[in-house]
């Protein structure tokens, strides 16, 4: 479980971009975060997973805080960025087993999750390859490859299928689908709606620093009168805000 507890943070003194945010993914689901560009995803996002500081608030991982128990905390996330170039330098199984040693993955486990999910997104012959010379749809895979490599409970994705042609898509969307079941959280932040409409037991939509609607689908469209697409809702919710 992630719990966002009364979180703001802001880059210039008195401006917050995050003001007094609080949000709770429950185990066992898929939720979906929204919202326009410069609504806050990715300032939320880099806030719980301990890559910028909460100015006031705390984030708990499965009980830990991410601001006095980041290790503890940190151990149960698994990221992927909106940006994935980096370690451009290593080659695609240098840095697999680079993300394996920081999280002590055990030999027989590494080299499995590494065929197994090396094959299934087609890029098994390019591992011993230099990452900077990968597509971005590549490096996007091999990142995504080193965040499951140690089974973290909760995934924090952040815009992860950038990239990604449709067959990687679909097995990236399986991935998902199979984690929440087992009991598991996924955050899936995204801009493409009907994705996110398919994929998601519920979406948070953010605007301006502030969470405009929490819930599932059917509980926007009540809201909304309307049994319009996400997409529509969506465009409406945030006019209204």
């Amino acid at each position: 479980m992630i719990e966002i507890k009364n979180i703001s943070k802001s880059y210039i003194k008195g401006a917050k971009i995050i003001n007094n945010l609080s949000l709770e993914v429950k185990d066992g689901e898929i939720l979906g975060f929204l919202g326009p560009n410069g609504a806050g995803k990715t300032t939320i996002i880099k806030m719980m997973t301990g890559i910028l500081e909460i100015d006031e608030g705390d984030i708990l991982i499965d009980g830990k805080s991410i601001k006095n128990e980041p290790y503890e905390a940190k151990k149960n996330i698994g990221l992927t960025p909106d940006n994935p170039d980096m370690f451009l330098n290593l080659k695609g199984i240098e840095y697999l087993n680079f993300i394996g040693d920081i999280y002590r993955v055990e030999e027989e486990q590494r080299i499995k999750c590494i065929r197994e999910l090396s094959k299934k997104f087609e890029i098994e012959e390019a591992l011993n390859e230099k990452i900077e010379s990968y597509s971005h749809g590549m490096r996007q895979k091999i990142i995504i490859i080193g965040v499951l490599l140690h089974n973290p409970k909760n995934w924090i994705l952040d815009e992860p299928i950038t990239g990604l042609d449709p067959k990687a898509i679909y097995d990236l969307k399986i991935l998902m689908k199979e984690h929440a079941k087992r009991g598991n959280v996924v955050f899936f932040s995204t801009h493409i709606l009907e994705v996110a409409e398919n994929l998601c037991d519920r979406v948070a939509i953010i605007n301006k620093g502030k969470i405009v609607f929490v819930g599932k689908l059917d509980e926007l469209r009540e809201k909304m009168k309307e049994n319009n697409s996400l997409e529509e809702l969506f465009m409406e919710i945030i006019s209204d805000d």
